[in-house]
């Protein structure tokens, strides 16, 4: 079912509809008050990710200003029980892969892609986007599976590199953060400051960008001279052209987005739900250590 509707252009459309390759880039979204989820919508344990890509439930902006969105069914729906669930099931892998349907849940890359994880080991990443309503969403899930997900799962994040100022800002802070060594500490409170305070932390002017993430990490004791460092160091810029290849080799067109081992791309509206996505990556990961 396809639902039309116009809408204002502005980055406060992401927050409710798609992520996806097309969105334009405006001002910020309103401040939410504290402690209000991100989505409106009540979770129905379909389409929870933010998707463009064919064969997907999908939902984007159109260079127009107008929005479409197929067969949108409400957010990601990062709630405690599925906290409780992802957690009980990263801790075991024992469903069978042919719960799982190649072309219906996952898809699988042809030919696989090259990984930067050892011989015993298995990659899972995540591409995401910090102005992107429903990685916020999933992002509790995320944190509690990689505590308990199995030692051979290699995770990492990876922020998309579209060609756009405010995706490419946001993974310069993402990977500014790794720099500094402050990633575990405040990734959580960069989705928090946008998607719950409504601070963007980007605007189409990349310098008024870089100085509202250094006024941002200020509050975190981030001095001027250490953010400065970090910002465009060789680390940083190195991990930018490493995102943005990847962006570009899985062909990412929404987010969120895994891909496990080079091989098998997957989102929560493929897997069937928020809950469902972190075990089957669980099991496409125990799959390929197997082998």
């Amino acid at each position: 079912m396809f639902i039309r509707r116009l809408c204002a252009l502005g980055l406060s459309v992401a927050f409710l509809a798609a992520c996806a390759k097309q969105e334009p880039v405006s001002t910020p979204a309103p401040a939410a008050p504290a402690g209000e989820t991100p989505a409106s919508n009540a979770p129905t344990g379909t389409e929870q990710s933010e998707k463009s890509a064919p064969a997907t439930r999908s939902a984007r902006v159109n260079e127009d200003g107008s929005e479409t969105i197929e067969e949108n069914t409400g957010d990601t729906g990062a709630h405690n029980p599925l906290l409780a669930a992802v957690a009980s099931a990263s801790a075991s892998t024992t469903a069978p892969t042919s719960q799982y349907k190649e072309g219906v849940n996952y898809t699988r890359l042809v030919p696989a892609q090259p990984t930067s994880a050892g011989p015993d080991q298995v990659e899972v990443l995540e591409v995401f986007w910090y102005g992107c309503s429903h990685c916020y969403a999933l992002d509790p899930l995320v944190e509690a599976w990689r505590k308990h997900k199995a030692s051979y799962i290699k995770f990492s994040r990876v922020p998309v590199m579209w060609d756009n100022d405010v995706h490419r800002s946001h993974a310069r802070l993402f990977y500014t953060l790794e720099d500094l060594g402050r990633l575990e500490q405040l990734h959580s409170l960069v989705f928090k400051e946008i998607h719950v305070n409504g601070n963007m932390l980007v605007t189409q002017d990349p310098a008024e960008s870089e100085q509202k993430q250094r006024e941002f990490l200020k509050k975190f004791d981030v001095s001027d001279d250490q953010f400065k460092k970090s910002y465009r160091s060789f680390n940083v810029e190195t991990n930018l052209q490493r995102a943005e290849q990847l962006t570009l080799r899985y062909g990412i067109t929404g987010v969120p987005m895994f891909v496990v081992n080079g091989k098998y791309v997957a989102d929560v509206g493929m897997a069937g739900g928020a809950d469902k996505i972190l075990p089957m990556i669980d099991t496409l990961a125990a799959q390929e250590h197997k082998h």
